[in-house]
């Protein structure tokens, strides 16, 4: 027996192993690094209004405050890294202006049913709803619509939840224990926001207990990102505004972007596999033609193909030459 077939062996036999190799195989298959980068894109466009509507907003909801203001802000747009510390460097220029929150709103519903839309299509994707059982292009609108209001609403509390920690400690609240308790407080809601979120904009009816892994690594794993990549750019890459100029900022911040998308695919196709038990699969699947393919494996490629039927009355059978080759 080769290494190749004992590792194979190996990966079946223990779920801690073959349980992360099934969802990268599925991620792969599911092309998520390209469903990942068209949810980037609408999700570059509709970032810098959103955050144009927040400085505005707080700009007028604080305007008798100043102090207060410039710490929320400061404590707020940190959360965001790249496009964060710009904003906030001309942020003066943003207060009371009406034009500003008119384009922030028009920029950040454009954008935002540009996102919901693109999740939609990745997450039915990832569950193989077929093209026939998916809204049409005016329901998934509207549905992404009713969601956006929800998740914003989410997003807003999740960011304010972060900044109220350095905003306490600056004012001399509590201190470092407020800092976690904010954070742990922002996870959980992000794992509520995931959770509706993976409920709401998947065209088939799957429990909430399939939901749940999924929108708890999410929530913990964005949250962890958004950290990070504040503390990276705050400490690392504070000067390459002037060093690369408009391209590292905007490269910087797809960046940012793509890897929280990522993360969305990523955690959706954990629940998937986990529910309709896709794994073990053969090491090898991916790589070469003719092998002994696992049931996990033969359920994979016929879901690929069951997701493409455009109509209901469109019957699509799979048959493989050789039979399963499941672990003992």
């Amino acid at each position: 027996m080769g290494v190749t077939a004992r590792l194979d062996g190996f990966q079946r036999r223990h779920t801690w192993l073959g349980f992360p190799l099934g969802v990268i195989y599925k991620f792969v298959d599911d092309q998520g690094g390209h469903l990942a980068a068209l949810i980037t894109y609408y999700g570059f466009v509709s970032l810098f209004p959103s955050l144009l509507l927040l400085v505005s907003v707080l700009g007028y909801t604080l305007e008798g405050d100043p102090a207060l203001q410039q710490a929320f802000l400061g404590s707020a747009l940190q959360q965001f890294p790249i496009i964060g510390p710009q904003l906030q460097q001309n942020v003066g220029s943003f207060h009371g202006n009406r034009t500003a929150v008119i384009l922030g709103i028009l920029g950040a519903v454009y954008g935002g049913l540009g996102v919901s839309v693109a999740i939609q299509t990745a997450l039915n994707r990832v569950w193989a709803v077929p093209r026939f059982a998916r809204p049409d292009p005016i329901l998934s609108r509207i549905r992404g619509l009713m969601l956006f209001v929800l998740l914003g609403s989410l997003v807003l509390i999740t960011t304010a939840l972060s900044a109220a920690g350095p905003v306490a400690a600056g004012l001399g609240y509590g201190g470092t224990w407020v800092r976690f308790a904010s954070i742990a407080i922002a996870m959980a809601a992000n794992v509520g926001a995931f959770l509706i979120g993976f409920r709401v904009l998947t065209a088939r009816e799957v429990p909430l207990s399939d939901l749940v892994p999924g929108a708890v690594a999410a929530g913990i794993a964005v949250q962890l990102v958004q950290i990070g990549g504040a503390l990276f750019i705050s400490s690392v890459l504070s000067g390459a505004s002037q060093v690369y100029g408009a391209f590292g900022l905007v490269l910087g911040l797809l960046t940012y972007l793509y890897l929280q998308a990522v993360i969305v695919v990523f955690c959706a196709e954990i629940n998937s596999v986990r529910a309709r038990r896709l794994w073990p699969r053969n090491l090898l699947s991916p790589f070469l033609d003719g092998i002994a393919l696992t049931t996990a494996d033969r359920a994979s490629y016929r879901s690929y193909l069951d997701s493409e039927r455009f109509k209901r009355s469109q019957q699509v059978q799979t048959s493989f030459e050789h039979p399963a080759n499941d672990p003992p």
